[in-house]
């Protein structure tokens, strides 16, 4: 039996893009992989504390930060949900990291995380995507896939859903054809990369 990390960190429970794409990911999971588990956190609802000197002193022997990592270490997949905010992730996700990512513990090539799928649903408002503008303030993909395959040496995707304001802000109003492609896109990814993956672990 396959276990799926399922961690949300949009502020809004409602509405968000990141929200309705890794919903559509584990609904494609749970139908391909019906006897799998999903352990759930949504870090914006039940944000963790900011690591402090004692959590840190104290690595995987503090309670919070061996809980967080064992639960990641016990995951045969990971999903993050991780929107852009001020061009970079949530505070609540970074928290996250700080607590797992335990030195001595769970980090380097011989992590007990090595080798395993993350997918990062990385929403964002407009477009960073190659040739933009805003391509060089893109830190949401780039800090991640650094943080995650250096740290834990996992294998990590991304899927991209951009341009999210397009439809609440006038301005934007001339790309929302391209958002509704955008968002199309990231579901169909979503449902393809979970079955794929499912069937992967199951095998």
């Amino acid at each position: 039996m396959a276990t799926l990390l399922h961690l949300d960190s949009a502020v809004f429970p409602q509405g968000s893009a990141s929200r309705e794409v890794t919903a559509a990911f584990v609904r494609a999971w749970s139908e391909q992989h019906p006897d799998g588990q999903v352990v759930y956190r949504d870090l914006a609802a039940d944000p963790l504390p900011h690591l402090n000197a004692a959590a840190v002193a104290a690595g995987a022997e503090h309670p919070l930060r061996g809980e967080l990592a064992a639960e990641l270490a016990a995951a045969d997949a990971v999903l993050i949900g991780a929107p852009m905010y001020n061009f970079t992730i949530p505070s609540t996700l970074k928290a996250w990291l700080d607590h797992v990512i335990i030195a001595g513990h769970n980090v380097g090539p011989d992590s007990p995380v090595a080798g395993t799928p993350i997918t990062v649903v990385a929403s964002r408002g407009g477009s960073y995507a190659a040739g933009t503008p805003r391509k060089g303030a893109e830190f949401v993909q780039n800090y991640l896939a650094t943080l995650l395959t250096s740290m834990f040496a996992a294998e990590v995707d991304f899927i991209v859903p951009e341009l999210t304001l397009a439809h609440s802000k006038p301005e934007m109003a001339e790309l929302i054809p391209l958002a509704e492609t955008s968002r199309a896109k990231a579901l169909t990814d979503a449902a393809e990369k979970a079955k794929s993956l499912a069937s992967r672990l199951v095998a």
